[in-house]
């Protein structure tokens, strides 16, 4: 199927500081792919200088995220539209709550609902399942980190929904942490060897290593990487790693990640062997989408 992507949306120059500008891209592609060069029922239907008004409501209780890029959304396919927020980004909110208002020119609004929705929808059940986790884990210190396993295209919102729901980010690709996983350490004969290649191509760059036993966290702790990945690992030999790494001077210690199966009736239980991070997956994979939704109130 051949889909029109001629139309460009510009950025309104007025665009929420809070919107990283990686981001703006994500939003004109998802843009191009809905509207191609127009949205053939509203144009046809609605009279061009036809103004309409919309509540934006919940239909759930949650934590609400991507509130600024449902506006920057609305306003890149008509800068005359004005959204009035009610209430704060990351905020608790329950079901049928307000959360804010738009105005503007219907074709416009009507253009934009489905694409702004469907960013609102998907950052705040991500953010909402993210603070479940980070709830589950309070008081024991331990951080939840989210995974590279995000929706193709979407990785800048989507961790941004994760830190919008009180989690913190893992690295964001493959260019900006070195983690040495089973496969590379396959390739280079070692860990160690591993290691080394590793800080002699990127010197600078953190490394963290994945381990599947004891005596794969002592080698790592011996090569002083910045982090350990405790991968698929029982409770008990969790335990055991946090005892190794804290039983070394205090400036030698390094941060230890669990990792692997992690769900809301374990991952307390995780945080408690002592472990510094988290890393979950389905932070991003499989949170249920938030149900929002635009009730149109009156035309003006």
């Amino acid at each position: 199927m051949k889909m029109n992507i001629k139309i460009e949306y510009s950025c309104p120059s007025d665009i929420p500081a809070s919107l990283p500008r990686e981001a703006i891209v994500v939003i004109q592609t998802a843009l191009r792919e809905d509207i191609g060069d127009g949205d053939v029922t509203s144009n046809s239907i609605i009279p061009r200088d036809a103004g309409v008004k919309a509540d934006l409501i919940t239909k759930q209780d949650g934590i609400i995220a991507g509130l600024d890029v449902f506006e920057s959304t609305c306003r890149m396919v008509d800068d005359r539209i004005r959204f009035s927020p009610l209430v704060q980004e990351g905020e608790n909110v329950t079901d049928r709550q307000l959360l804010g208002t738009l105005e503007g020119p219907a074709r416009g609004i009507l253009t934009a609902e489905r694409t702004a929705l469907n960013f609102l929808g998907r950052m705040s059940g991500i953010a909402t399942l993210t603070n479940k986790f980070v709830q589950t884990v309070a008081s024991t210190g331990t951080i939840i980190l989210d995974t590279r396993k995000t929706a193709p295209g979407l990785r800048q919102l989507d961790k941004l929904a994760v830190v919008r729901g009180g989690g913190q980010n893992h690295r964001i690709g493959l260019y900006d942490m070195i983690l040495i996983k089973d496969n590379h350490i396959d390739f280079a004969g070692s860990l160690v060897e591993a290691v080394r290649r590793a800080r002699a191509a990127r010197k600078g760059l953190p490394i963290e290593v994945e381990t599947r036993s004891l005596e794969d966290v002592q080698e790592a702790l011996d090569l002083g990487v910045e982090r350990i990945l405790l991968d698929n690992m029982n409770l008990e030999t969790m335990r055991k790693a946090v005892k190794m790494n804290a039983s070394l001077p205090e400036g030698n210690r390094v941060k230890l990640e669990a990792s692997g199966n992690v769900n809301l009736l374990t991952v307390r239980a995780i945080a408690e062997t002592g472990v510094d991070f988290i890393s979950i997956g389905a932070l991003t994979h499989s949170a249920v989408v938030f149900d929002v939704s635009l009730d149109v109130k009156n035309s003006t």
